[in-house]
């Protein structure tokens, strides 16, 4: 039942209908739908366009249809409707007839849309935040369990500095509650009612937008009508969010691809999350990590498709904003799905500590330490930067490392370099001198990690 047929002689032709028809995508808005009609006919009641009996009526069948909706019981497919606003009209029609005819009175697709859609990204938004706690938690756990584990830290992808492990998973976790900070920030955007605004320039039926908006759980109505109805930038910044999050993972998922294969060797994976080859037997694939990194292409390609179809359109309403449904309830979908399996990878992780200490310990990761050595005895950085390069050029040549070198050898390069240099150049030692607020000792990383731990049971 197309709700605009009265002005048409003939009907749609079945390509236009394939291009034009939402149905089978926007049928996902269909509680939302019903939610936003409940109360528009409440609005009618006090506006005196409905009786009480018939917003009563109203509101039952809704009520009814929402839970068959919850449960999957109403068949979309079968109906042949445009959208989920024709949809829910004509199943509203068949169960009540005229009184159902009279709900659409003031009211328009264009801020039905608006308003279904902000319920759906709402309702989204906060379990989208407790799938973020979900991988926080989870970095919070694997951090834990290898506290005292050490790592190379790298820059270039060339081993830099030793660190933490668990100082690399919270650096992890500042990038989640970045995500989930952003998401806060839309929230507050997006808590805005467009129902009443019309077609786009308001309604002659004197309802009650302030009511409204509070009966449905925004912050307040929209306050002017063209842009309520045309305004999806909370669906852009909701597909921002989720692309900065996606690229998040993603890092996430290349650093543990790379920990995971055979030339680091740091970490193993658990059988749940990989996959073999049909080849090679022995292959143990980190495919739930590749497909986390993939899916990135697909979000970050609704975010650019959106901001084009956006950025020539005319006030207000204009149908090209229909194409910002399927990007947008793929784009949850996806995030959603591989928050989940993040996870569940985490969960599974495995740390090999003896390989990360060796791999730490090479490289000759402990030159910084060497310079701010000879800086303690009175020696300018720069210098003393010199200096430990070419320490370090001295150990190439004799295949050792710095600490595996003779005084003898090392007062060839430094006459200032004495016995006190060898515990400076030990593993643990350059890492605990980083006792500094954001840096890698055991004593900061274990404050910042139990206090992400409170922090986490605060927000639930």
């Amino acid at each position: 039942m197309a709700l605009w047929g009265g002005r048409f002689a003939g009907d749609s032709s079945s390509m236009f209908k394939q291009v034009n028809d939402s149905l089978p995508f926007d049928q996902v808005m269909a509680v939302q739908d019903m939610q936003g009609s409940i109360s528009w006919s409440r609005a009618l009641a006090k506006a005196g366009v409905l009786s009480q009996d018939e917003q009563q009526a109203l509101e039952t069948a809704l009520t009814e249809m929402q839970a068959q909706a919850r449960a999957g019981e109403l068949d979309f497919a079968a109906s042949g409707e445009e959208d989920i606003h024709s949809f829910v009209e004509a199943a509203l029609i068949d169960r009540l007839g005229d009184t159902a005819r009279k709900l659409h009175t003031g009211r328009s697709r264009n801020d039905q849309v608006a308003t279904d859609f902000r319920l759906w990204v709402r309702e989204h938004v906060a379990s989208l935040k407790q799938d973020l706690n979900g991988v926080i938690r989870s970095l919070l756990s694997v951090a834990s369990r290898h506290q005292q584990a050490i790592i190379p830290g790298y820059t270039h992808l060339q081993r830099a500095q030793p660190i933490h492990f668990a100082h690399w998973c919270l650096a992890y976790v500042e990038m989640f509650k970045r995500d989930l900070s952003r998401l806060s920030d839309l929230s507050g955007r997006l808590n805005q009612c467009p129902l009443g605004s019309g077609a786009l320039a308001g309604t002659t039926y004197p309802v009650d937008r302030y009511a409204i908006a509070e009966e449905l759980g925004f912050d307040g109505p929209c306050l002017n009508s063209l842009d309520a109805v045309s305004d999806r930038d909370f669906v852009l910044e909701l597909l921002f969010c989720a692309s900065t999050s996606m690229m998040h993972l993603s890092r996430l998922a290349e650093d543990m691809i790379f920990y995971n294969s055979g030339e680091a060797g740091f970490l193993q994976l658990g059988d749940t999350v990989t996959s073999g080859s049909s080849l090679m037997p022995q292959k143990k694939n980190p495919d739930a990590l590749e497909l986390m990194r993939g899916k990135c292409g697909r979000v970050f390609g609704a975010l650019q498709a959106l901001l084009v179809t956006m950025k020539g359109l005319p006030l207000a309403y204009n149908k090209d904003m229909q194409e910002d449904k399927e990007g947008a309830i793929d784009t949850v979908s996806q995030w959603h799905c591989c928050l989940c399996i993040a996870s569940e990878v985490l969960d599974s992780t495995a740390l090999n500590e003896a390989r990360c200490r060796q791999a730490a310990a090479q490289g000759f990761a402990n030159a910084t330490e060497l310079a701010d050595y000879l800086v303690g005895k009175g020696i300018p950085f720069r210098t003393g930067h010199d200096i430990a390069g070419r320490v370090v050029l001295l150990a190439i040549d004799k295949g050792c490392a710095i600490e595996d070198l003779p005084l003898t050898d090392l007062q060839s390069v430094c006459e200032h370099i004495d016995e006190d240099v060898y515990p400076v150049l030990q593993l643990e030692y350059g890492v605990n001198q980083r006792n500094i607020l954001g840096g890698t000792s055991a004593e900061t990383v274990t404050k910042a990690l139990y206090q992400e731990l409170e922090q986490l049971d605060k927000r639930g």
